[in-house]
């Protein structure tokens, strides 16, 4: 009776419905969600060959000469938003008043949510991994090509949403620019419930532009259901730092079932032979340029 009742159970996880995804630490199988490893029962494109998110092996990236620095505007405008607990993360939606261009892109995009993945109490919880390493902490500013009204909507183009990701890393004291982020957390506690997020801007929670030259860049897809392949990925290499409280504070929140919400994070995906292109950084460029300038003035002189 007991091996009847859970192949019951196994099967009803196994055909939920499209709401009821869930992250793998919801899975027990005495809850009726579908954990990552069967997203493709419910959403097709999940068991495709352009899933993200993925391991970046550095030792095997392309670098690729068009991948200049992202050009970014209105991402020091000041926005007055709300911050969501969803059932799945924290997600804050923008306002169409940032964009990014350049760096290869192809397009101007505008912003329109951002939202984080992480692990427990400040453990591995990113997304993406480099060389295996896996982050405390990811941070997705998803954005869609201007000439589309919502991520819905520029999902049926291939390259129709482009995502900036960061990772974070744990520092001895605490982030003072994310102050309004996580005293918020704990007013938003339970799925379904927001809270007003007080005056910040994109800039404020990303490090300084000028330390953005170096990223690698593949193609791939959303990282839930649908997981839909319409996305260009950017993946910075310079971390934001968190205080390990700042990190842990994201653990209080809960998903529909009352339990912890942590681990909120796909695992790596298999890459099937894509690319993944590594930006050549100005400053990378310039001091080899000086340098071959340097060699060829000395040969020069001995060579009078």
């Amino acid at each position: 009776m007991n091996v009847l009742y859970l192949s019951i159970l196994t099967v009803l996880c196994r055909f939920a419905s499209s709401e009821d995804w869930c992250y793998q630490t919801q899975v027990t199988c005495n809850k009726t969600c579908v954990g990552p490893d069967e997203w493709e029962t419910i959403a097709p494109e999940c068991g495709n060959r352009k899933q993200s998110p993925i391991n970046i092996v550095t030792k095997n990236t392309l670098t690729d000469s068009r991948l200049t620095q992202v050009q970014f505007t209105g991402y020091q405008e000041m926005i007055n938003t709300v911050i969501i607990n969803n059932g799945h993360t924290v997600q804050v939606n923008l306002q169409n008043i940032a964009r990014i261009d350049g760096a290869n892109l192809g397009a101007t995009y505008k912003a329109q949510q951002l939202h984080l993945h992480w692990g427990k109490n400040g453990g591995p919880g990113s997304e993406h991994t480099i060389d295996g390493e896996k982050y405390p902490m990811e941070l997705h500013i998803v954005h869609i090509k201007e000439k589309y009204s919502s991520v819905e909507q520029a999902i049926g183009d291939p390259s129709g949403v482009a995502v900036l990701g960061f990772f974070y890393e744990e520092s001895e004291n605490a982030n003072k620019k994310y102050e309004g982020i996580i005293n918020s957390l704990e007013n938003i506690t339970h799925p379904g419930t927001n809270v007003t997020l007080g005056d910040i801007s994109l800039d404020m929670l990303i490090p300084s532009h000028d330390k953005l030259e170096k990223y690698y860049r593949y193609q791939g897809s959303l990282t839930t259901p649908a997981c839909s392949e319409a996305v260009v990925w950017t993946i910075f290499e310079e971390p934001i730092p968190l205080s390990r409280e700042q990190l842990s504070a994201f653990s209080n929140l809960t998903f529909h079932d009352g339990t912890a919400m942590v681990n909120t994070y796909r695992p790596v995906q298999l890459r099937y032979g894509r690319e993944v292109f590594y930006s050549r950084s100005y400053a990378f460029c310039v001091s080899t340029a000086l340098l071959i300038s340097s060699v060829f003035t000395s040969i020069y002189v001995l060579m009078v």
